[in-house]
């Protein structure tokens, strides 16, 4: 798909969560996770909310929501109170709007301020600027292996709501070029939930401040460009699907009664002297 270009006149995309919302919701899943532990990560959730956006179909979020926080009906995963749940959906929602909002835009490059830009850690770039005793403290057992790649959890989330809608995703549009589209688009995001094997050349952020020590190297060259076409992918799917529309259920008719066949009716007359006269 081309990239889109830019509308000068667009409407500013809406006030982005701040960091303490995000301390909010980090603590909010936090307490879930004492019920089901597999809570995930802000981060896989941030996933998950692109890939819902982009479905082909409108998706609820008192559909979605108890797919990613693994809500059961014996309370499992549940929230604490209606405060709390409260909370995180008035959270989940503003976000959710940004991001919906970021998608719509026309935009050249991702260096926009008005691109989507997902809320990623950079985890192995956190560990390499500790210290030897502060990096074995937070991995005791040197299971570096363990250490998520820059991205790879967001693009988990997102691929874990396109399994979870198999019907949505999975069957092909009629368009072949937008057959090619969605596997290079869904290729792309798929190439990110795999591991960053290549040699630690870059850090996807910069100094926390101006004139600040650069953040050590924690990332290959070719995962920063796997991240952008990622991101494309994204802008790709969410134009693609509401250029093609929802799925289209085939209506199946039952056969009727032949004129003369019995009418169903149990009169003894055949159809077409009874209710097909």
């Amino acid at each position: 798909m081309s990239t889109p270009t830019p509308t000068p006149d667009s409407a500013a995309t809406p006030p982005d969560l701040q960091p303490e919302d995000y301390e909010a919701l980090e603590d909010i899943l936090e307490d879930l996770r004492t019920r089901n532990d597999e809570t995930p990560q802000w981060e896989f959730c941030e996933g998950f909310m692109a890939a819902v956006l982009c479905s082909r179909r409108v998706i609820m979020p008192s559909e979605y929501l108890p797919v990613l926080l693994g809500t059961g009906d014996e309370g499992e995963g549940s929230f604490a109170d209606a405060a709390q749940e409260q909370r995180f959906t008035e959270l989940w929602l503003r976000r959710c709007n940004h991001v919906a909002d970021a998608l719509s835009q026309k935009i050249e490059n991702l260096e926009d301020p008005r691109a989507y830009m997902p809320e990623v850690m950079d985890v192995r770039g956190m560990l390499a600027a500790l210290t030897p005793e502060e990096r074995a403290e937070a991995l005791p057992d040197g299971e570096d292996n363990a250490v998520p790649a820059f991205a790879q959890v967001w693009a988990l989330g997102f691929m874990f709501a396109v399994e979870a809608w198999p019907e949505e995703w999975k069957a092909p549009p009629k368009d072949k070029e937008a057959v090619k589209w969605l596997d290079q688009a869904l290729g792309a995001i798929v190439a990110l939930s795999e591991d960053d094997d290549g040699p630690a050349e870059i850090s996807p952020f910069g100094p926390d401040e101006e004139g600040g020590e650069e953040p050590p190297p924690s990332m290959s060259k070719a995962r920063l460009e796997a991240f952008g076409e990622g991101i494309w992918a994204v802008y790709d799917l969410f134009e693609m699907w509401r250029a093609i529309g929802p799925r289209v259920e085939t209506v199946r008719v039952e056969a009727g009664p032949g004129r003369n066949d019995p009418c169903p009716c149990g009169s003894g007359k055949k159809y077409k002297k009874c209710h097909g006269a």
